[in-house]
């Protein structure tokens, strides 16, 4: 049921019941203001798209809000991160009611960001969690409508990664204090990241057989994925070299301080930065992410496969794989010139049969 009609003292009034027989009402100055009003909102339970006035008022600040109270299941590390995309998007977005943020404004939005300098990097990483942000707000009952999509999203950022050479691996290793050379050692022979090798427990590592089995990051949390947890094989020499922090110290870890205790990944990132000043070559955001890259490369240059590199990688998928180093693949150019070649060149100049057997 729903009606327009004037009160007493001249304003009118609208209502109506939506489909779970809840009544909403508003009121107008005039009556055309009402009806139109009633409209949209008859117009919004015959597609589908109705929000109960009460939540259509709720606005992208608080629904924010809300959204990182439920998020704080995740791991510490992740939901500063999301703290920190959630506070720009309040900045910019706070007070907009959910239901009135449109793709052209999310389109708007992404340029702006884009001007005021930030990376393209976290400009896609920025409306991503935009969108996490609104299909959560969709799935709650909060929208109709997710506004953001790949209409409006930047271009997913593609940079080559920069790959260290081998002598500029070695000269980095031996910048080092010897305490953080398995750093090093771990990033760009067994492709750790820089939380998994301050963790990284002599338990973890089968020297023996020449096997890590990655288990925890810094500062004790799970690995995120099972794929993570991946045994990398590693060759004896190697072993050898990353027992001897437990055999000088008596550690739990593989990688430790100066008084062999184990150390935050904030502290191997500040001693790799003051070696990597004294490396002839490297860019200056070089990381010890980037050992990863050589990691790759070495596997890549040997004539591995898309599957196995994943695998001591412990990329969830090939795909990552592919993007990241795709490139690196020997070039097939010529082999598969030839290939096309062999074939024309049988259509100019076909096999002479024997004229009297008739075999070729």
């Amino acid at each position: 049921m729903a009606s327009v009609k004037q009160r007493p003292d001249g304003v009118w009034r609208a209502r109506y019941r939506d489909e779970t027989g809840r009544e909403h009402s508003a009121h107008r100055d005039t009556k055309r203001e009402a009806q139109a009003w009633l409209d949209e909102r008859t117009a919004e339970l015959v597609t589908g798209t109705h929000l109960a006035p009460s939540k259509a008022r709720v606005t992208v600040g608080e629904w924010a809000e809300t959204w990182l109270a439920g998020y704080e299941r995740h791991r510490a590390s992740t939901v500063r991160q999301a703290r920190v995309h959630v506070r720009v998007i309040v900045e910019d977005l706070g007070g907009r009611p959910l239901r009135d943020v449109r793709p052209s404004e999310v389109r708007s939005w992404v340029v702006a960001l884009a001007a005021r300098g930030y990376a393209d990097s976290y400009v896609y990483a920025l409306h991503r969690r935009l969108s996490q942000l609104f299909a959560d707000a969709q799935h709650d009952g909060l929208v109709a409508k997710n506004p953001c999509s790949r209409r409006t999203s930047p271009a997913a950022p593609k940079q080559r990664a920069y790959v260290a050479t081998t002598e500029q691996v070695w000269a980095l290793h031996d910048a080092l204090p010897e305490y953080f050379r398995p750093v090093v050692l771990l990033g760009a022979f067994a492709g750790l990241r820089v939380a998994e090798i301050a963790a990284l427990r002599v338990s973890d590592v089968d020297f023996m057989r020449g096997i890590i089995t990655p288990a925890i990051q810094y500062p004790g949390d799970e690995l995120k994925t099972e794929t993570s947890k991946t045994a990398i094989p590693i060759p004896a020499d190697l072993a050898l070299m990353l027992n001897a922090n437990p055999v000088q110290w008596g550690s739990d870890t593989i990688v430790v301080g100066a008084f062999g205790r184990p150390v935050a990944p904030y502290t191997i990132e500040t001693a790799f930065k003051s070696a990597r000043v004294t490396v002839e070559g490297l860019p200056e955001g070089f990381r010890i992410h980037d050992l990863r890259h050589y990691f790759a490369s070495l596997l890549i240059a040997a004539g591995l496969d898309i599957k196995t590199v994943q695998t001591r990688l412990r990329h969830a998928s090939a795909k990552t794989t592919l993007d990241t180093y795709g490139h690196m693949w020997p070039d097939r150019d010529e082999s598969s010139r030839a290939a096309v070649d062999d074939v024309l060149r049988a259509r100019k100049n076909p096999p002479q049969r024997d004229a009297e057997t008739g075999s070729i």
